[in-house]
């Protein structure tokens, strides 16, 4: 039989695997993800809420430092910047451990979780009496850019190892 003349047929691939619907590893991989994504999401959400706090804390104490650049009244900026490093402890730590402290017992508290002391023995010291002075001779004696540089180390810096 001459081999020409038997009778072939063209060959015949099967028809392509089609991506959908999808292997159960592929599904899986996908919720893996997924899963990871909103966790991810989610964590970021926290932090970023935790330190609302401190954010909205450091604009206002950029506002109270303009605020004194225009009325150049140290007692009044003293009084913003005690007021607003009260209230921003409050947001972080429990009102019961906060809000009764007073003078040396409340700079000690600062100085909580802070690399050095910049409250009770450095210019933020001056949180303590400087509401309380006369306006007129305030100024003089007093390390306004040290307090206001202890301040914001202060709200820059987590209390309790919070993020």
């Amino acid at each position: 039989m001459d081999p020409t003349q038997i009778p072939l047929r063209g060959l015949h691939f099967p028809a392509a695997i089609s991506w959908w619907p999808l292997a159960p590893g592929w599904w899986l991989l996908i919720a893996i993800v997924v899963v990871a994504l909103v966790l991810l999401l989610r964590s970021w959400m926290r932090r970023r809420t935790r330190a609302a706090a401190r954010r909205h804390a450091l604009k206002q104490l950029e506002h109270a430092t303009l605020a004194y650049v225009e009325h150049r009244n140290p007692a009044k900026l003293g009084i913003e910047v005690s007021e607003l490093l009260r209230r921003t402890m409050l947001a972080y730590a429990p009102r019961a451990d906060v809000a009764g402290l007073t003078g040396d017992a409340w700079l000690e508290w600062l100085d909580r979780d802070l690399p050095a002391s910049r409250f009770r023995q450095g210019a933020g010291r001056e949180l303590i009496d400087l509401p309380y002075r006369d306006p007129e001779t305030a100024g003089a004696d007093v390390d306004l850019d040290g307090m206001l540089a202890a301040v914001r180390e202060r709200l820059r810096t987590p209390v309790g190892g919070q993020a």
